[in-house]
């Protein structure tokens, strides 16, 4: 043989030689010689040349030859490492010097080495695969282990597993540990939950009851800070925005600079347009101009904060609420007013209405829940088929609530078909049985989106209609007595823009899962196709918002349908989670929408020009003009469609 066999002197309990050796290295060629005797090709009693070792330990040579040469099973090389880290006492650095690998493949090996024995018996038997058997490795509890092994059922994927032994924990890329942060966890006795074999993005926050201790902890020294640098009479922190709180909301209004802030505003403007103008056409700022006229953008926009301001009276009866925005910081929203802190003559009179809803011939209308005519309901609706059924409830909520956002951000800016809306909703309700056949809720009410979709109120178009609803709530006196004056001193286009705002408050596009109200739906599409609602301004796939929340299928058709076939069938065989990542990237810049997001072009917008001509000459000059600017808004639409292809 070219490899000789190692072998080591036996020894008996007291330590003495038995006559006998064990084979350290070449115990398959050990059997291969048995296996030459039972054919008769070498006699029993044929001598093997063998090395006699004696100082070499066979809980170290034995893995190097099998580690460094011809793998070992993988539940034997767990083993052999883990005895040699706990009876040596060797570190993974050092075991990894020896056997010619890497520390992290030495720890991946200890690690899987603590799986609990019942499993790696059924790994040896064939019951698990690698990758099972490295998924039940993310924690070393046995008995946790075993409980979810016994509870498998036919879905075994590796991810699966993890997500079930650690569904009491919480995801580093939590809000909650974002905010907190690792090092501020640990030092308050944390532990963090690693994953040796994938890529965990962090770790797992084991004690899920401390982490919220700790955010509420930091939320409320925010609280505190601004409370005493603000002078608010009460603050309130949670960790959601308690959307049915139901106060009253005051806004800051404009306030006079003082000369002092005037004179720095001018002086930083002017300092600020002369160094802009010095460098406008270098390439690279000096280090010195840059921090110069960062510090100079950061006073000009410290003074600007200043001409508005919160009435001191609203401060010393209003609070505010710190809460965790769904990035990981904190968010505060002030100026809110308790009933109990309200000025007797603001409370307003005969708000509350005491009765019942009839028809024309005195029957009483039964309403449900959601204030829709029951008796109204027509059987076909019980039959309808529901748009994005494919697509689960959460994420059809999800997505229509971020199109209602949209929806109410684009009504806003046209006035004109703000005032064809509520006048469709005034005139169905008037004339029809069918309450359901609109989707402005003109009650009004105005629906908050955050219960439907995380992270909805820190959007770039949640922020737009907040800034413009406070712009509005800015202009407004202070006193309701003087709103009648306010609006009739505004000229026609002022008039306009603000009853557009209010009316885009009331739109409602959420698909709830109980709800069948398909015409309502079905006018939520004509709205969309009304305004030129571009939801490619307002929302994107990500693996966040969609492609971690659909199914793989969802993923390959959307990459086919945006990209290529090609791209389809190369991510075709990933996982779950790095499809989704891939499709992410894949399709950024695409303007790519699920269907249900996209907005439909009108019928008339294809029609040849001359019978669109004809059509608006005949009609009233402000139908006419209305035509003509939802027939550029299409056009506009068209060719962004165009673009996306």
């Amino acid at each position: 043989m070219l490899q000789n066999i190692v072998v080591q002197p036996e020894r008996d309990a007291e330590g003495q030689p038995t006559g006998c050796y064990l084979v350290a290295v070449g115990e398959g060629r050990r059997l291969a010689q048995l296996l030459r005797v039972k054919r008769k090709e070498i006699k029993k009693t044929d001598p093997i040349r063998c090395v006699i070792d004696t100082v070499n330990d066979a809980a170290e040579i034995s893995p190097d030859e099998n580690v460094t040469r011809e793998n070992l099973h993988p539940a034997d090389q767990f083993g052999a490492f883990r005895e040699l880290a706990e009876h040596r006492g060797w570190g993974a650095e050092e075991i990894a010097a020896r056997f010619g690998v890497t520390a992290h493949v030495v720890k991946q090996r200890l690690r899987l080495g603590a799986v609990s024995p019942k499993l790696m018996q059924v790994y040896r038997d064939g019951g698990l695969t690698l990758d099972q058997l490295m998924a039940f490795a993310i924690t070393e509890d046995h008995a946790r282990q075993e409980q979810v092994h016994a509870n498998l059922s036919y879905n075994r994927d590796p991810s699966f597993i993890r997500r079930d032994l650690m569904k009491m924990h919480i995801p580093a890329t939590d809000r909650r540990a974002i905010f907190v942060g690792a090092e501020a966890y640990m030092e308050a006795g944390g532990n963090i939950v690693r994953d040796l074999f994938t890529e965990d993005r962090g770790g797992f926050y084991e004690d899920a009851a401390l982490l919220h201790r700790l955010v509420i902890q930091k939320l409320e020294r925010i609280a505190a800070d601004i409370q005493a640098g603000e002078g608010w009479k009460w603050v309130s922190v949670h960790i959601d925005y308690p959307h049915a709180h139901g106060l009253r909301r005051a806004y800051p209004q404009p306030v006079e600079l003082s000369e002092n802030d005037t004179a720095a505003y001018t002086a930083a403007q002017e300092e600020y347009d002369r160094l802009s103008s010095e460098y406008d056409s270098a390439e690279e700022l000096p280090d010195d101009v840059d921090q110069r006229i960062g510090e100079l953008e950061a006073e000009i926009e410290r003074i600007d904060a200043l001409r508005h301001a919160y009435d001191p009276d609203d401060t010393a009866r209003g609070g505010i609420f710190v809460m965790l925005s769904h990035d990981g910081e904190a968010r505060i929203e002030r100026g809110f007013i308790r009933a109990e802190d309200e000025k007797p003559e603001e409370v307003a009179d005969g708000n509350v209405i005491d009765g019942v809803r009839v028809n024309d011939d005195g029957e009483i209308i039964e309403d449900d829940e959601d204030g829709n005519d029951v008796s109204a309901l027509d059987a076909e609706d019980d039959e309808a088929d529901e748009d994005g059924k494919t697509l689960s409830d959460l994420l059809v909520r999800d997505l229509t609530a971020h199109r209602t956002l949209g929806l109410r951000l684009a009504l806003g800016e046209q006035p004109d078909m703000a005032l064809i809306a509520v006048t469709h909703a005034f005139a169905a309700q008037a004339f029809y049985r069918g309450v359901d056949a609109h989707c402005l809720d003109i009650r009004p009410i105005s629906s908050p989106l955050g219960g439907h979709a995380d992270g909805i109120e820190d959007t770039a178009a949640a922020k737009a209609l907040a800034d413009r609803h406070a712009g509005w709530a800015a202009d407004m006196p202070r006193d309701v007595a003087g709103l009648w004056g306010f609006i009739a001193g505004l000229d026609q286009a002022s008039v306009m823009a603000l009853f557009a705002h209010c009316a885009s408050q009331t739109v409602n596009a959420v698909k709830q899962p109980w709800e069948r109200k398909p015409r309502a739906h079905e006018t939520v599409d004509r709205l969309a196709t009304a305004v030129a609602l571009d939801m490619t301004a307002h929302w994107a796939p990500t693996a966040r918002t969609y492609f971690g929340r659909v199914t793989k299928a969802h993923i390959l058709a959307a990459v086919r349908e945006a990209v290529s076939d090609e791209a389809a069938d190369w991510i075709a065989s990933m996982k779950k989670q790095p499809m989704a990542e891939a499709a992410e990237q894949l399709l950024a810049g695409t303007g790519w929408l699920p269907p249900l997001l996209r907005t439909a072009q009108p019928a008339w917008s294809d029609e040849p020009q001359a019978d669109v001509d004809a059509r608006t000459d005949v009609a009233e000059p402000e139908a006419a003009d209305l035509s003509a600017e939802n027939i550029g808004a299409a056009e506009e639409g068209e060719a962004f469609h165009e673009a996306a292809e």
